[in-house]
């Protein structure tokens, strides 16, 4: 809509700039009748054709030189002069055939077909004018001697604009190639992460849980409390095991983003916090909100949250009480993880220190914020807060 308008507008103003000039000097030339009315008659036809310079270039260009030969050609055979800027129009309807002119057989049909008007519009000129004053002379050929520099004009125009759109088709394929490549250069990256963990990752994992079920087989010869140490070590496992499948599987092929094993949610919290009981842990949550409420990926990543302040609480603070709260508040979903300071020392080298930094990087993705901090009793904190109505789910 705005590009037609602006059409509009130029068309307009150039109807103003092209023809008035002319209707402003006729009185000082001709203010007779027959000038008038030849003037008029060629501006009438001339508005037309000008509308037309940009659909049909050639045509509107033979039409609008007819019509200012047959102007000139009756209004000195009544014994009329007009205005010298009525050539302002022929000079417009030229620069559009350079700039619009596509065909190069029909311009030069256009510009033959106006040498063979001239030359009749001379011959009629010579024919019905007796006086020399209203004879076209050297006037007329000084008027029409610039005239092929406006198609000259409107050529290298049309020049420039090809090489303009030439330039930005060859820097939208640069991008295109540079995007290709870079999605090539990752997915190659991803292939050869995914091999690494694979081959590092998937096999100790594996042992870990063979390990586990083989201890599992033999439960009866072990205490009660191992027994239920390798049942959370066992479940966690096949857990991980699973992700880790799925993970494996979206790195080799980004397009294959549907996980074998359901999204882990909200609702699954107490088997999460299970798991941290039978591997020793004491935990409690409170939830004041219906999981089903929650949008599908803010309830992921307050999953994740809550499972990695869980395994930083074993880590860190062994034996510690731990409390999980959710909630939502003004239309936010909170997640806080307290967890009290530690029953004995715990492992203060475990980990690669990564864990906060992937809850924040989660948690931002949402539009939510992350805070973690010592509490002053000698715990630690945990608070993600998540926007409910913007995250997509």
């Amino acid at each position: 809509m705005d590009r037609r308008w602006h059409g509009w507008g130029t068309d307009a103003g150039l109807l103003v700039l092209t023809f008035l000039p002319a209707l402003l000097s006729q009185p000082y030339v001709d203010a007779s009748g027959p000038a008038w009315a030849s003037l008029t008659a060629y501006e009438a036809v001339g508005v037309v054709v000008l509308l037309l310079r940009r659909r049909l270039p050639a045509t509107a260009f033979v039409v609008g030189f007819g019509a200012l030969l047959a102007a000139l050609v009756w209004s000195a055979g009544e014994g009329a002069k007009l205005s010298p800027l009525v050539f302002l129009p022929p000079a417009v309807l030229l620069y559009s055939l350079g700039h619009h002119g596509a065909s190069w057989r029909r311009t030069v049909s256009a510009v033959l077909g106006v040498a063979v008007l001239g030359v009749a519009g001379l011959w009629l000129n010579r024919m019905t004018t007796d006086s020399s004053d209203f004879r076209g002379g050297l006037d007329v050929l000084a008027a029409l001697a610039p005239m092929p520099l406006a198609w000259v004009m409107g050529f290298a125009a049309r020049t420039r604009q090809a090489l303009l759109a030439a330039a930005e088709q060859r820097a939208a394929d640069a991008r295109r190639a540079q995007a290709l490549e870079a999605a090539q250069a990752a997915q190659r990256e991803r292939a050869r992460i995914a091999g690494e963990m694979h081959d590092v990752v998937a096999h100790s994992l594996t042992l870990l849980v063979v390990h586990a079920e083989t201890l599992r087989a033999r439960g009866g010869e072990l205490p009660d409390w191992a027994r239920a140490q390798v049942d959370g070590l066992a479940a966690a496992g096949r857990q991980s095991s699973g992700e880790l499948r799925d993970l494996l599987r979206m790195l080799r092929d980004p397009s294959d983003a549907v996980p074998l094993r359901p999204t882990p949610d909200l609702a699954e919290l107490d088997t999460l916090l299970d798991g941290h009981r039978a591997l020793g842990g004491r935990v409690e949550l409170m939830m004041d909100l219906a999981p089903e409420a929650v949008p599908g990926a803010v309830q992921l990543a307050g999953y994740r949250v809550v499972q990695e302040a869980l395994v930083n609480a074993r880590r860190h603070a062994p034996g510690a009480p731990v409390r999980v709260t959710v909630a939502s508040v003004a239309g936010r979903l909170r997640c806080e993880v307290v967890n009290g300071p530690a029953a004995r020392r715990g492992a203060a080298d475990a980990g690669i220190g990564l864990g906060l930094v992937s809850m924040d990087d989660r948690v931002g993705a949402l539009g939510g914020d992350l805070t973690a901090g010592p509490t002053g009793d000698g715990g630690f904190r945990v608070v993600a807060t998540m926007p409910l109505e913007c995250a997509g789910g």
